[in-house]
């Protein structure tokens, strides 16, 4: 029997500490960093701005990128994405 992947259980390949950073840093790093990165690759960010979530997942709707977890956390949110 197979076992279904688990997208909270994909490590990521790089991290971004976007911690006490206000709307639109987050986004705007989270940009950069993806850009460097090679597609499939899963980035990893920690943020503690309440937009942070939502404009996280609104940003990969509209450039394509793979939402794999958003979690929220005692000191903030956990996203991770991969890159398409």
């Amino acid at each position: 029997m197979e076992e279904a992947l688990n997208e909270s259980n994909i490590q990521a390949d790089d991290r971004l500490d976007a911690m006490g950073l206000e709307c639109p840093e987050p986004v705007f790093r989270t940009r950069l960093m993806l850009d460097r990165m090679q597609p499939g690759e899963v980035l990893e960010i920690c943020a503690d701005d309440p937009l942070a979530e939502l404009d996280l997942k609104v940003f990969c709707e509209q450039t394509g990128h793979a939402l794999l977890l958003s979690q929220a956390t005692e000191s903030g949110v956990i996203v991770r994405i991969r890159r398409r």
